[in-house]
C-alpha cells in the first residue's frame, strides 16, 4: 500500500484523481505487490527468473475496476450482499446512496456488508479474480452492480454514469450476452436524455416537459439498435425489456405521441418475468397514460397499500401527479408532502416543491 500511495503521489497531479481513490489505491497495491512477489522469486532462484520471464497470456478482464467488481461478487455470498458490498467497496458509493437504491435504510444496509465481510472472513472466501469459465455464473450481478452505478450517477454524478457505460462497454466486448447488450441499450438511451433532465437552477424536469430536440440523437440510435441486435437472440430477459421501453420513449416525438399500449404490453411482460412494486409503479403509471389517471390512481393505491413501497418518494409523488390531473387538489398536496419526506435528491425535492406551490 505504501508503493500504491506513493504511485498516487506521482500520476494523480499529472492524471488527476481517478473517479474511485479507493478502487485505484486498493487495485494499484495489489499489482505492486504482485510485481515485488515476482521480483523476490527472481532473485532467489534462476528456474524461476525462467518462468518469470516467459511469456503470460493477457488477462481476461483487462480493465482494474472491473477485474475488482467481478472479484467482489463471489457466488458464496447472498446476492444482495454481493451488490451492496461492490458498491460500497469498490464503486465507492456511500452507504446513504446503496441503502437508497435497496430502498432501505442505512443501518440495515451496513449491517448487510458487515455480515458480507464476516462470512468472506469466516469462510476463508479468497481474494482472487475468478477464471474466464467463472464469469457467466457472476455476470448477473455485475449488470446489477453496474446498472445501480449507472443510476446514481445519472441523478447526481455524471462521472458515475459516463463510468458504467464505459463498463457496459466493456462487458459487452467481453461477454456479448443478450442481458449485457440490452443494460448497454438502456444505460445509452436514459443517458441520451441527460442535458434535459434538471434545469439551470437545478429542478429536475419531468420527461413530458422535456425539450426533446436537445436530447442525443447519435445515442438514441446506437441504444436502438443495440435493442434490436438483443431481441434478435430470442433470450430477451429484464434489461431488454426495460431497453425496449426506453426505446419507445425516445423515439416518440411527443409524450401524447408515444405509444402507451406498447409500452403497457412490455411493462405486462416484464412483470410477469421479474415481478417488482416498481415495476408495477412504473406499469400503473404507463395506464393512467393509457386509460387515465382514474385507472392508475386505484392501482397505485394498491401498491401504496401493500407497505412495498411506502418510503419510495417515487410512489407518492406518481400517485400526486395523478390527484393533480383529476383536480383532487387537497389530496394531491398530501400526497407531494409524503413524497417530499422521502425525497433523497435535491432536484426531485424542488420539483416537488415547485407542484406544492401550483397547488
Amino acid at each position: 500500500m505504501q508503493d500504491a500511495f506513493a504511485a498516487a503521489v506521482e500520476r494523480w497531479p499529472i492524471d488527476g484523481v481517478p473517479a474511485n481513490p479507493r478502487a485505484w489505491l486498493i487495485s494499484t497495491g495489489r499489482f505492486k505487490a504482485i510485481d515485488r512477489l515476482r521480483k523476490t522469486r527472481r532473485e532467489s532462484s534462476e528456474d524461476l527468473d525462467t518462468i518469470a520471464d516467459a511469456p503470460v497470456d493477457p488477462p481476461d478482464i483487462i480493465d482494474d475496476r472491473l477485474r475488482l467488481i467481478f472479484t467482489c461478487c463471489h457466488p458464496a455470498l447472498n446476492p444482495d450482499a454481493q451488490v451492496a458490498m461492490t458498491l460500497r467497496e469498490v464503486c465507492g458509493l456511500t452507504t446513504e446512496q446503496v441503502a437508497a437504491a435497496f430502498l432501505t435504510t442505512a443501518p440495515t444496509l451496513a449491517q448487510r456488508i458487515v455480515r458480507a465481510k464476516t462470512k468472506i472472513r469466516d469462510a476463508r472466501i479468497p481474494y482472487e479474480v475468478p477464471e474466464r469459465a467463472d464469469l457467466p455464473d457472476r455476470l448477473a450481478t455485475v449488470l446489477h452492480v453496474v446498472y445501480l452505478v449507472f443510476n446514481q450517477g445519472y441523478f447526481t454524478r455524471p462521472d458515475l454514469a459516463a463510468e458504467a457505460i464505459r463498463l457496459g462497454r466493456l462487458l459487452v466486448e467481453l461477454l456479448p450476452e443478450p442481458e449485457t447488450i440490452a443494460l448497454l441499450a438502456l444505460m445509452l438511451l436514459h443517458d441520451a436524455r441527460r442535458a434535459t433532465r434538471v434545469s439551470p437552477g437545478g429542478e429536475l424536469i419531468p420527461l413530458e416537459e422535456q425539450d426533446r430536440s436537445q436530447w442525443n440523437h447519435a445515442q438514441i440510435a446506437e441504444g436502438v439498435a443495440l435493442v434490436h441486435r438483443a431481441f434478435e437472440t430470442r433470450r430477451a430477459g429484464p434489461y431488454a425489456l426495460q431497453a425496449a421501453i426506453a426505446a419507445v420513449h425516445a423515439e416518440a416525438p411527443s409524450s401524447p405521441a408515444t405509444d402507451w399500449t406498447e409500452i403497457v404490453g412490455l411493462y405486462d411482460v416484464l412483470l410477469r418475468l421479474e415481478p417488482s412494486p416498481v415495476i408495477a409503479l412504473n406499469r400503473a403509471a404507463a395506464i393512467a397514460m393509457r386509460d387515465g389517471p382514474e385507472r392508475g390512481l386505484a392501482l397505485i393505491d394498491a401498491i401504496l397499500e401493500s407497505g412495498d413501497l411506502e418510503n419510495y418518494h417515487l410512489a407518492h409523488g406518481a400517485g400526486a401527479d395523478l390527484l393533480r390531473r383529476m383536480g383532487r387538489k387537497a389530496e394531491a398536496r398530501a400526497a407531494y408532502e409524503r413524497s417530499l419526506e422521502h425525497a433523497p435528491e435535491e432536484p426531485a425535492r424542488r420539483l416537488i416543491q415547485r407542484r406544492l406551490q401550483e397547488l
